[in-house]
């Protein structure tokens, strides 16, 4: 990764059963998160998505770019436009600063109404050790990239372990 790298973009479908089941996974009960009626009542035109559940989906956003091995450090970001059923959000990123293992991403979630989500994100991804081996031996070198990626799968299996468990 480098400075001015962009990342791939995400599209997330906004669905009802996205923000309720957001809302209620963090605890946040407020009624605008989870009843149409009483979001109308209150100048709303329906539910609409709380800002944990913004701040967990750029943590994925960005974990899923820089692999299972990355931690955030630093999440900042501000919201915007609200996300509400129907819509599809899209998270798009730049690097903005390498130093080492760590990387600043400046995050932007846009939805069909405006930008949902600003911000920046620090994140340490650590570095997947490879293997020098002189370009001559190129059955070497194959060998070598193949351990790499059965570890990197192996990290993959893992993380996927964790989250069946629910230790992310």
């Amino acid at each position: 990764m480098r400075a001015g790298d962009t990342l791939p973009p995400l599209e997330i479908e906004i669905t009802r059963t996205l923000v309720v089941a957001g809302a209620i996974a963090s605890r946040d009960y407020q009624d605008v998160h989870h009843d149409a009626e009483l979001a109308r009542q209150k100048g709303s035109p329906d539910i609409f998505m709380n800002i944990l559940t913004t701040n967990g989906l750029v943590g994925r956003y960005i974990t899923d770019q820089f692999g299972p091995g990355a931690v955030l450090r630093r999440v900042a970001i501000r919201l915007g436009a609200p996300n509400y059923p129907g819509d599809t959000m899209v998270l798009t990123g730049v690097v903005e600063d390498v130093q080492g293992d760590t990387a600043t991403v400046r995050v932007v979630g846009a939805n069909g109404i405006g930008r949902h989500v600003t911000g920046t994100v620090t994140v340490t991804a650590p570095r997947t050790a490879t293997t020098t081996v002189p370009e001559a031996d190129g059955a070497a070198a194959r060998n070598a990239e193949a351990r790499n990626v059965e570890a990197r799968k192996a990290e993959g299996r893992k993380a996927e372990a964790r989250n069946a468990e629910g230790r992310t």
